[in-house]
């Protein structure tokens, strides 16, 4: 493991040499990742590492890439999206448009996730789901729509105990052990990179995911992101966070009602 002081210094010289801030980002987790990655490129000595960072840019690209990665799959925690399906879309079918942001969405597979909720509601052809992230990497894989064959069976389950009726398979193409799902779901889709420690609110939204990704930030960084989502929330809209996540510590909470126990909030004011 690397020390507390060359973790200090990576982070100061990638926001140096880069401009990219990883200062607020848990030192526990980040420490885990860049060890990950010096052991996956065999690097024995961490300042040639450093060295490498600072002085080829594609190798930074990809060192990052894999340093901000998230772990996700499709309707992960499938309770919480079978609330999603019978309490939160019947309030939002009642409104002409629907805006739902997926920060931090990873590879892509909660945006999809979703797209097939709206879809089995309804409610698809008025929505169009924002999909950010930091990682440009997976951002590509989340465009294409194209996932692990192997990982269908799991998604299906997922999908079943989430309240879905539908034989899961009509929603992908098996092609050469990728399942390709379908155009339908993407067309409403726009990605783009967002970065949560610096950047601002493009939008108003009336639903915005944010799941396990503030579990990486350190508190202040989790009350900016936070607060950014709540500056990006239309009045009864709806925030999502992660299973160890909450919004107790950073924003007031008489603005808030909780949905149903789950991390899933409603904007009240």
């Amino acid at each position: 493991m690397i020390e507390d002081i060359e973790l200090d210094t990576f982070i100061n010289d990638v926001y140096e040499y880069y401009g990219f801030d990883l200062g607020g980002y848990s030192k526990a987790s980040l420490k885990r990742r860049v060890n990950r990655i010096m052991n996956l490129d065999g690097f024995s000595n961490f300042y040639d590492f450093l060295s490498k960072i600072k002085y080829d840019n594609d190798y930074y690209k990809r060192a990052i890439d894999e340093i901000t990665v998230n772990v996700t799959e499709m309707f992960r925690d499938p309770s919480f999206y079978k609330v999603v399906r019978t309490h939160v879309l019947p309030l939002l079918a009642t409104k002409p448009f629907i805006r739902i942001w997926h920060a931090g969405c990873s590879s892509g597979e909660e945006v999809y996730s979703m797209a097939i909720l709206l879809k089995e509601a309804g409610l698809l052809n008025k929505s169009i789901l924002y999909a950010t992230d930091i990682n440009s990497k997976v951002l590509e894989t989340a465009k294409k729509g194209i996932f692990p064959l192997r990982m269908m069976k799991e998604y299906s389950g997922n999908y079943r105990i989430s309240g879905g009726q539908e034989d899961f398979s009509n929603y992908y193409i098996a092609n050469y052990g990728n399942a390709k799902f379908s155009d339908e779901l993407s067309k409403r889709m726009v990605f783009s990179q967002h970065n949560l420690v610096s950047d601002t609110s493009f939008n108003e939204f009336d639903m915005i995911f944010c799941r396990n990704v503030l579990i990486y930030f350190d508190n202040d960084l989790q009350t900016r992101a936070i607060n950014l989502f709540d500056q990006s929330l239309s009045t009864l809209g709806f925030l999502a966070l992660g299973t160890k996540e909450t919004i107790k510590y950073s924003i007031a909470q008489e603005y808030y009602t909780q949905v149903h126990k789950e991390k899933l909030w409603r904007k009240t004011r």
